[in-house]
């Protein structure tokens, strides 16, 4: 039997496996609870990401891993893929709407893990960002604004508005009210709730500048 042309093998998709168990939690591990793919919903919280960006800050996962990962995604609706505009020729991913309900669940994951982190091991891998997500209680006390955080590994921003909406970024905001200048250790202590803000800044682990009072 001659071999099958490219254009005539059939396609291979992502093996889905199930736990078949008539449950909301076994439901929602099915579509979000492989390996890696609550880290992608980590980075495209913080918005749309081109799969070479999500490679990057995703150390340790193989293309093959990856772009698997983000087809599941894309079949249980938590992702889309779109083309960007001209002058720009690439696609992004980002997270629907569905995908975007998974910023609760990132958060309680958060807090459970903040008390395991310790100090970084020798083979951690550390993104500035990675950080928001344990931080948006202790910077949400701050009322609704943007706030931007620069730590020696980086810098993101979280927006916090009037009627509770919050979302971060990566890298700074052009129109952040409040500039909080620390370190991963004191963020750290932050997430556990070892230290509140206030705390930080009278130790002067921290600086926080109000725009709007440096303006007046």
């Amino acid at each position: 039997m001659p071999p099958q042309s490219p254009q005539s093998r059939p396609s291979r998709q992502p093996r889905r496996r199930s736990y078949d168990q008539y449950c909301a939690a076994a439901r929602a591990l099915d579509a979000v609870g492989d390996r890696w793919t609550l880290l992608i919903v980590r980075e495209l919280l913080a918005g749309p990401r081109r799969y070479t960006d999500l490679h990057a800050d995703l150390p340790g996962v193989s293309t093959d891993m990856l772009a698997g990962r983000l087809k599941d995604m894309e079949g249980a609706e938590v992702v889309t893929r779109r083309r960007l505009p001209p002058p720009v020729s690439a696609y992004v991913y980002e997270l629907t709407e569905r995908g975007r309900e998974l910023l609760p669940v990132l958060r309680a994951l958060a807090a459970w893990g903040a008390p395991a982190l310790g100090e970084p091991r020798p083979t951690d891998a550390v993104r500035a960002h990675w950080f928001a997500i344990p931080l948006l209680d202790a910077l949400t006390g701050l009322g609704a604004k943007v706030v931007q955080v620069t730590l020696d590994e980086g810098e993101f921003h979280v927006r916090a508005e009037a009627g509770g909406q919050l979302s971060y970024g990566e890298g700074p905001a052009p129109d952040a009210e409040v500039r909080l200048r620390t370190d991963a250790a004191t963020c750290r202590a932050l997430a556990d709730g070892e230290l509140t803000l206030a705390e930080a800044v009278e130790a002067g682990r921290a600086e926080l500048r109000d725009e709007a009072q440096a303006a007046s």
